[in-house]
């Protein structure tokens, strides 16, 4: 009897993966994992990452003398008064050094041309803080390393909870040597003394002083490393083994690859039945995906969808449906502090085809054909996306529970008094469709009360974080769905929508009063972007809507019509995507 040929899910970075090197390439040049001799053997579908095109730094002056520093602040958690103690201490030690502190304009992921060109064109020297998230940090980064090939010495300035991160991002990007100082964690929140402790301090990674560090990112020359130019290749071996079906959990389980639970070993004999339900051929490019916006995109073939829909429990006829979640390109593990989860919504014929709940108990593991499409996406997610690595591309404070099976359910189209999802999306009622939210919480509402149901529901968004927010996802229970229609005169999904939109409000002073707003929202008011830049003239007494938008407020209707019950949450919609093209 032939041994069984496992294919490997890996396309992205996994937990063996660490900076600056790919530690699972190592072992595998070692030969730990080499198939020869091995009894079970398997194939590797990590395809090939992207190539490092490697970036030299910017020349450093011999000193500060005469020389312009700029102190920018990203706009994020007490940057601004960070480095205006560092301003301080800097005056103190180079009187002839000339320091400018200023806040980039827009969100801190954002460019800002005026000011990158301002310091060009004074050969300016450049100080950035505060990286303190999973977004910011990389950010900060990113603009640094900008600035690098332009010319501009660097002093990037980012917490310790963030110090791989990085160092990960910047490898990636091709400037591996970019001359962090990094500062205690957190930053936010602390008073102006602290800070000048901190400033005064000594760097808790690096292990010297925190001043020592900027000016030496600033000032000290170029070693070899930071010169380097060219092209690093990332090459992928093909085939992997291992002696026995147990060392094969075990290493699935060590790498990263699975979600913490056992896994279906996907053997040829698996995924070629899988890819028999579809008529795309194995090798095609399904799409990138990327864990946030300041990664790199890994890109995944259908034989390599399959490899992770096996290993989930998917059978062949769900293979459709999670190949054209795969083609979103959209994580379902977001790397975000804020511990993300995703919902997947089916509608359409497919619901039936393969057995999928809407109704009793949807929500929950009840169903194999929700549990194992759910389970396929987080698991595609990991490793064809190049997510969930603690540290580097997973940094959820707390994490998400719903990352387990990523609330995949099917609408209750039969029972519903309005229209599918899918079709308020321009789809047609006999498509299949599947579509992806974004949230992290729940909140339960026990009745469509008739005298207090409109206080309920207020109620109900209020358990949210007290902040403006522009998605609202509606699960409804049919029952309630036909009161809200009936009783209510909801006709359809678009005025229970506009109701909320119309009676959920904050006042003005909660609405501005918030540092995340600040970095989405207020950005946006500055520029004339409507409807916000019409709230900012708002009086300071007035109301303003928290729900800006009224069609970024969605509706599903799912459930088993024992009570008329019904969850308000905080995700939003992203995508939907066709199950039909990938039959």
């Amino acid at each position: 009897m032939n041994s069984p040929v496992i294919l490997n899910p890996i396309v992205g970075a996994c937990e063996l993966e660490s900076y600056p090197g790919e530690i699972m390439e190592r072992r595998v040049a070692a030969g730990e994992f080499d198939p020869a001799g091995r009894r079970v053997k398997v194939l590797n579908p990590r395809g090939t990452p992207p190539a490092i095109r490697l970036r030299p730094m910017a020349p450093r002056p011999i000193s500060l003398e005469g020389r312009t520093v700029y102190f920018v602040d990203v706009r994020f958690m007490n940057g601004s008064v960070f480095l205006g103690e560092i301003q301080k201490v800097f005056a103190e030690r180079y009187p002839g050094v000339k320091t400018v502190l200023r806040q980039k304009r827009g969100g801190y992921t954002e460019d800002d041309p005026e000011l990158w060109a301002e310091i060009e064109a004074r050969a300016g020297l450049l100080v950035m803080a505060i990286g303190h998230c999973s977004t910011c940090a990389p950010a900060v980064a990113v603009h640094c390393m900008s600035m690098e090939d332009r010319g501009i010495p660097t002093a990037p300035l980012i917490t310790t909870a963030f110090s791989d991160l990085v160092k990960a991002v910047t490898y990636k990007a091709g400037m591996p040597n970019l001359r962090f100082t990094f500062v205690p964690h957190p930053v936010g929140g602390k008073p102006p003394e602290v800070l000048r402790g901190y400033a005064l301090g000594n760097d808790p990674v690096n292990l010297r002083p925190m001043m020592d560090g900027i000016v030496g990112a600033l000032t000290a020359p170029l070693n070899a490393e930071e010169k380097k130019e060219g092209v690093l290749e990332r090459p992928v071996p093909r085939l992997l083994g291992a002696q026995s079906e147990d060392a094969l959990q075990e290493l699935f389980q060590g790498a990263g690859w699975s979600d913490g639970l056992p896994v279906v070993l996907p053997t040829d004999e698996r995924v070629a039945a899988l890819l028999e339900a579809t008529s795309h051929r194995p090798d095609e490019v399904v799409g990138k995906m990327r864990p946030t916006e300041t990664q790199e995109d890994w890109s995944y073939t259908v034989e390599q969808v399959a490899v992770n829909a096996v290993m989930a429990g998917a059978r062949p006829e769900y293979f459709p449906a999670i190949l054209a979640l795969a083609s979103t390109g959209i994580t379902a593990l977001h790397s975000s502090t804020s511990s993300f989860a995703a919902m997947v919504v089916v509608n359409g014929p497919v619901r039936s085809e393969l057995g999928m709940n809407s109704g009793l108990g949807a929500l929950g593991p009840f169903n194999r054909a929700n549990a194992a499409i759910g389970r396929a996406y987080g698991l595609l997610s990991r490793n064809l996306g190049g997510g969930a690595v603690l540290g580097t591309t997973y940094l959820g404070s707390q994490g998400n529970p719903l990352n387990y099976s990523n609330v995949c359910f099917a609408e209750n189209e039969e029972k519903s008094p309005w229209e599918p999802f899918h079709v308020q999306k321009g789809f047609k009622p006999g498509d299949s469709v599947v579509s992806i939210f974004r949230g992290r919480t729940f909140s339960h509402l026990l009745d469509v009360r008739e005298k207090t149901w409109k206080q309920q529901m207020l109620n109900q968004v209020a358990g949210f974080t007290p902040t403006p927010r522009t998605d609202l996802t509606l699960l409804v229970d049919p029952l309630a769905a036909r009161m809200l229609k009936q009783r209510e005169g909801f006709d359809s999904k678009e005025k229970l929508a506009q109701w909320y939109h119309e009676n959920s409000t904050l006042p003005f002073d909660v609405y501005w009063d918030y540092q995340l707003v600040i970095n989405y929202i207020e950005p946006q008011a500055r520029k004339g972007v409507e409807p916000f830049a019409s709230y900012l003239k708002l009086p300071k007494d007035a109301l303003v809507p928290r729900f800006a938008d009224p069609k970024k407020i969605g509706v599903v209707v799912v459930g088993g019509e024992k009570n008329a019950y019904w969850f308000a949450t905080d995700f939003g919609w992203l995508k939907s995507a066709s199950v039909d093209q990938w039959r």
